[in-house]
């Protein structure tokens, strides 16, 4: 079925009858297990996702991954939650999809997500957290599944690939420049392979392997953490730890609440972005530890009766021995304004912008300026069904084209 007649006939669902609410309730009750007088309880839920994209041009924009105009992409998630005790609690999260990011290929299961988290001394002042898990840098992570994030595409800074490759070393200012497709040269063909080989500043929610320590002091929240992988390291490398085991990156983030309505943050990171196998393509007497993604945010939260408002800031530079510095910074402002407990709708503002190089004399960006503008209504007809529908527009991307537009729909069911 074509997205767009598939649009159609999600827009035709009705609201789904009590008996079907009435289901989901018992199925509930049989996926909750207690015992030792609920001092031990676990639970499975779960989001069954189907996700429509009709793209204007057949190079999709960001980490989609098709050569076609229109996608179709089914997802499966199930979440186990576990207390064991009032000082121990684990999760585990198991997809079955085309892949993390929508792509043309065929189903495929995996684990994304699975940690225990422990509170020796019990309250929320300090907890460890050791396992394969979200990233604790910025605010977008804790709201970026289908149910709670009000687009069906990530942000900005997640979502935009750089002119950067993680598989091989820059090696000149020239050949940078032919990768961000600032300078001509770069033939239609390559350019359709060396997406793959691009990363954003962020890949999603970053779920790399990896040990945390966090907790709350009153109005303030910290996090830190160490994973054997950079923010911009991609799905592939969550599961090969053994590429950074050597080069771990450390992620922090202050967190402060003033009230019930603002909570701000700040975070900085610090990792190796290369890839294990690229090491071949480093110069004599450096490593990959000289190629370093360096990286300060800034976050924002904002809610008063209908309204909800998030910002998020990055500002990213990664090392490229030889050349220099190359400087990135993106951000975003979205908003979100809920009509009726039933029906929303969301406008986001996104911008990447890129710094300088030296090349034959002068200094040139690395990269092209990038902004986007999307639209997202949502209807939610029970606690259990949901449909959005997603419109962007992006101006300046690093593709050839100027100017491409982005069409989604997604229907979730949760159980």
């Amino acid at each position: 079925m074509k997205p767009l007649r598939l649009i159609a006939c999600l827009l035709a669902v009705p609201a789904v009858p009590r008996a079907a609410d009435d289901f989901f309730d018992r199925l509930a009750e049989s996926l909750t297990f207690s015992a030792q007088e609920g001092r031990v309880r676990a639970r499975v839920s779960g989001l069954l996702d189907l996700e429509a994209y009709d793209l204007q041009h057949p190079s999709a924009p960001g980490v989609i991954d098709t050569k076609d105009r229109r996608l179709f992409t089914p997802r499966l998630t199930t979440f186990l939650d576990a207390q064991l005790g009032p000082r121990t609690y684990a999760f585990a999260q198991l997809r079955v999809d085309r892949g993390f990011d929508p792509e043309s290929s065929d189903l495929r299961v995996r684990f994304d997500e699975y940690a225990l988290r422990l509170a020796p001394w019990g309250g929320r002042r300090v907890n460890f957290q050791l396992g394969k898990f979200a990233t604790v840098v910025g605010n977008w992570v804790n709201r970026h599944g289908a149910w709670t994030d009000p687009f069906i595409v990530a942000p900005l800074p997640y979502d935009h690939l750089t002119p950067l490759w993680d598989t091989q070393a820059a090696p000149s200012s020239a050949t940078l420049l032919r990768w961000g497709h600032v300078r001509p040269g770069l033939l239609a063909t390559t350019e359709a392979v060396e997406k793959d080989r691009r990363f954003p500043i962020v890949w999603g929610p970053s779920y790399a392997i990896g040990a945390a320590a966090s907790g709350q002091i009153g109005r303030f929240r910290y996090a830190a953490e160490a994973k054997l992988g950079s923010l911009s390291s991609r799905p592939d490398a969550w599961s090969h730890p053994a590429e950074q085991i050597n080069h771990p990156t450390v992620n922090v983030r202050l967190g402060w609440r003033p009230s019930p309505m603002w909570d701000f943050g700040v975070s900085a990171s610090d990792g190796v972005y290369l890839r294990e196998y690229a090491g071949v393509s480093v110069p004599a007497g450096l490593s990959r530890a000289s190629y370093r993604q360096r990286v300060i945010a800034h976050d924002m939260a904002f809610a008063w009766r209908h309204v909800q408002v998030w910002a998020e800031i990055y500002a990213a530079r990664f090392e490229i021995p030889g050349i220099g510095d190359g400087d990135t910074i993106a951000g975003y402002a979205e908003l979100r304004y809920k009509f009726t407990p039933q029906f929303s709708s969301a406008v986001r503002w996104g911008r990447q912008v890129y710094g300088t190089i030296p090349h034959l004399g002068e200094r040139v960006r690395w990269g092209r300026e990038v902004t986007r503008w999307e639209f997202a209504p949502a209807f939610r007809f029970t606690p259990h069904l949901q449909l959005k529908l997603h419109g962007g527009l992006q101006r300046g991307d690093s593709g050839a084209r100027a100017t491409s537009r982005t069409l989604a729909s997604q229907l979730t069911v949760r159980f």
